[in-house]
């Protein structure tokens, strides 16, 4: 064990005190950790960044995912026939109103064996004519708000979309079994629920099946909306979009590869957030981004036994999944997809030419790896529930014109275990944080003779348990 020291700006300029002294006791090497305003000594650079281990709860909690229920639900929802947005909703057997009715019994009968912490509720709204929408049509969401038990406030969402399509997206009488878009994503959002009911996560989980994806992203866009119009605190919002099949269009398996797509820039920032961004040089750090790489830190590993493939893009490429509606609204939003497309499987009627099968079938579906993408969805939005909020307003300070040194504050976190805080810092060339500096339960750092233009900086909160929150990205101010 190492001891290191810390000197708070004020008082201890002219000595060092050890910190065994300040009661403080550093365990991990290359650390400094101190109260108020601690200041690390120089070539204290900090331990090499390491992922956050599921905890036992978690653990327990992903080796209840079922793949004999994930393809139970994908093979009741192609039963409807179609899911289309314009199809029949008063049809007990066959359209988009059958299918919403099995998805709300389905929550509802998972809300009542969660002691009264989950609510299902119908959330509906007229969506008026428009080029992909010929008449004013009902569109609803199904939405299961799990309320979380210490810091309920605090909101994540995982949603999926419920309707599918054929080739002409105004063909609503034709078969449209929509098996992997979004049978597949539908199927891990239920799956969760079941498994989440059961549990009391500290913040809001909230489970969400919408509708309208295929005409125009409108059930996603009328339920971010209403967040933002209600000023709720999204945390973050996941897309869960085409998970189910694992091989590529040539056949390649690949079955321990998904795909998460983050933006860097966000979509609503504004003319003054953009000239600050380019002169900071924060391309690549939106919320959005950070949220991927908290995934990435909390979800691969061998408990879910996949490699998350970290695409710097909103989406695919000119396409955009319900996350985007979430990104207009200014909340941190990321999407989660196989790891490759088969566009003969994708939104295409079903039909056989040269010997090629068209159409969206359940025949193509790897069910023990949509099970593995369940178990990464869930261990990110358990991950983020448990533990606590992104610190809020971190700011780097430029009022000196030197940069030899770097200074950090933001605002202190309010959840009751909150244990302290950690800087973390990367290479401006590297794709994500890799090494972490403790600083304690301060709400502000010194960092000397460590150059805030070499590298990126980033602070995060972490919890007596272990657990840490996404990293916020400093904003340039002078203080």
């Amino acid at each position: 064990m190492t001891w290191y020291t810390v000197c708070p700006q004020a008082a201890f300029m002219r000595s060092i005190v050890p910190a065994m002294l300040l009661g403080v006791a550093v365990l991990l090497p290359e650390a400094a950790v101190g109260a108020d305003r601690p200041f690390i000594e120089p070539g204290k650079t900090g331990q090499v960044i390491q992922p956050q281990a599921p905890d036992s709860e978690l653990r327990g909690m992903l080796r209840q995912i079922d793949r004999n229920r994930l393809e139970q639900t994908v093979r009741a929802l192609v039963a409807f026939g179609t899911r289309h947005t314009l199809s029949s909703q008063t049809d007990p057997e066959r359209g988009i109103g059958a299918a919403t009715d099995f998805v709300f019994n389905e929550l509802l009968a998972i809300a009542a064996t969660s002691g009264g912490r989950m609510t299902v509720a119908r959330q509906s709204f007229v969506q008026p004519v428009g080029p992909t929408v010929p008449v004013a049509t009902t569109i609803t969401n199904v939405v299961a708000t799990m309320a979380g038990s210490a810091s309920p406030s605090r909101i994540h969402v995982v949603a999926a979309n419920l309707d599918s399509r054929a080739t002409d997206v105004l063909n609503f009488t034709s078969d449209a079994p929509g098996a992997d878009s979004n049978a597949s994503g539908v199927a891990v959002v239920i799956e969760l629920a079941r498994i989440f009911a059961t549990h009391a996560p500290k913040a809001t989980i909230v489970f969400s099946v919408v509708g309208g994806q295929e005409q125009g992203l409108f059930g996603s866009a009328f339920q971010a909306a209403l967040y933002k119009a209600a000023g709720a605190e999204i945390d973050a919002m996941f897309s869960v979009d085409r998970v189910g099949a694992s091989r590529a269009e040539d056949g390649t398996p690949d079955p321990r590869t998904l795909r998460l797509f983050t933006e860097g820039v966000p979509t609503a920032e504004t003319l003054a957030q953009a000239a600050i961004r380019r002169a900071a040089g924060g391309e690549v750090d939106g919320v959005s981004r950070e949220l991927g790489r908290f995934v990435l830190s909390v979800a691969q590993n061998s408990d879910t036994n996949m490699r998350i493939r970290h695409i710097y893009r909103r989406d695919h490429m000119l396409r955009g999944s319900d996350q985007v509606s979430y990104l207009n609204q200014g909340f941190a939003a990321a999407r989660f997809s196989e790891a490759h497309d088969t566009p003969a499987h994708e939104n295409q009627d079903v039909r056989v030419e040269n010997g090629v099968q068209f159409g969206d079938l359940v025949e193509f579906l790897d069910f023990d790896y949509i099970a593995r993408i369940a178990k990464v969805v869930g261990a990110t939005m358990w991950s983020l529930a448990q533990g606590p909020a992104a610190p809020k307003n971190v700011r780097i300070n430029t009022a000196t014109q030197s940069s030899d040194d770097t200074d950090l504050v933001w605002n202190a976190n309010t959840e009751s275990d909150l244990a302290g805080y950690e800087v973390v810092w990367r290479e401006t060339t590297a794709a994500d944080w890799s090494h972490v500096i403790p600083v304690g339960n301060a709400t502000s750092v010194h960092l000397p003779h460590f150059s805030r233009d070499n590298v990126f900086f980033g602070v995060r909160a972490v919890d007596e348990q272990g657990h840490h929150s996404p990293v916020a990205f400093p904003t340039p101010s002078v203080f």
